[in-house]
């Protein structure tokens, strides 16, 4: 790899990604919408007529990060084409004009949120038919597919890679909430809560993207990622708490109980997230590209959790 275009590189994971590709010495071209410091290119916003030959110039492969992102309140009048506009019209742009450019590789980052939103009998794997809940999970699916019919067409080497939920130091949203709960301490009605989540470590989904950028077996494939350890809420809570030398103390209410007293707040879509599971199996990842995380869930969790308690 001589050089390595990052698209969203200000972003959560764009900024460690950069981090480490400088780290192993490798070239990386840092794409931004509007550059805060002179290691970032500006290229405006992600449509379906942005100019990528200055970032793409000399580029062998691309890790497309940039994306309009899930949020849980969207005030758009029309989230699917919003998030079309950007995750698949701009996606497929620029993986045209990075084959016009020469480029070899392209890393598309998506989500698990393409399989769907919870898991019963098995994890999800990249072998599943799409079943996406929400418009930013459709609008990751249609990506993919648009995405291999420019690979197929140009010959771009094309590899999909669909994340759970990424947590790491700086990580904010529900996993800080979490980490704001076990500092506090305080009883908590989730010592009856069985589910299993499957996440991502940043710097094992780091590892990965850069593994993607030049594994010989890693073109044409769609990989799922984890830290290959899944945990339930409680014991999430626990591994938080610890690395925090604190005690948590989980009381045992039954989920439905919980359920019931969420929807009658209003917020029965942050209990099912809460109570549910959603794993991934991630055999296939570890089978074809010879990988495993780089960092234990322990190792990980310890570090986010001293970031944040530095803040």
């Amino acid at each position: 790899m001589s050089n390595i275009l990052v698209t969203g590189a200000s972003g959560f994971v764009g900024t460690a990604l950069c981090a480490e590709l400088e780290r192993r010495s490798i070239t990386c071209t840092a794409a931004v919408r509007k550059a805060s410091n002179p290691a970032q290119l500006a290229v405006g916003e992600l449509s379906a007529t942005t100019d990528w030959s200055q970032a793409l110039a000399g580029c062998d492969a691309v890790i497309h990060l940039a994306a309009r992102v899930h949020v849980m309140n969207d005030t758009s009048d029309d989230p699917l084409t919003a998030f079309r506009a950007v995750n698949v019209a701009a996606s497929v742009h620029l993986a045209r004009q990075a084959a016009q450019h020469g480029v070899k590789r392209f890393v598309f980052v998506s989500s698990v949120k393409v399989n769907g939103e919870a898991t019963g009998t098995r994890p999800f794997t990249a072998f599943d038919a799409g079943a996406p809940q929400d418009p930013y999970g459709q609008s990751k699916l249609e990506a993919e597919l648009a995405l291999k019919e420019v690979a197929l067409a140009t010959g771009l080497e094309l590899v999909i890679v669909r994340p759970p939920l990424v947590y790491g130091p700086g990580v904010r949203a529900n996993f800080m909430r979490l980490m704001q709960l076990a500092k506090i301490g305080l009883p908590l009605p989730l010592g009856a809560i069985h589910n299993q989540r499957s996440m991502v470590a940043l710097d094992n989904l780091v590892d990965l993207l850069i593994l993607c950028c030049r594994h010989p077996a890693a073109p044409g494939q769609t990989f799922m990622v984890s830290d290959d350890h899944d945990v339930s809420i409680g014991e999430l809570l626990r591994m938080l708490a610890s690395g925090m030398g604190k005690r948590t103390w989980l009381m045992p209410v039954p989920a439905w109980l919980i359920q019931r007293c969420a929807a009658l707040l209003g917020k029965k879509a942050v209990a099912d997230r809460l109570l549910g599971s959603l794993q991934v199996d991630i055999a296939h990842t570890k089978a074809t590209l010879g990988w495993k995380p780089v960092l234990d869930i322990q190792e990980s969790i310890n570090k986010t959790v001293a970031h944040f308690l530095k803040q």
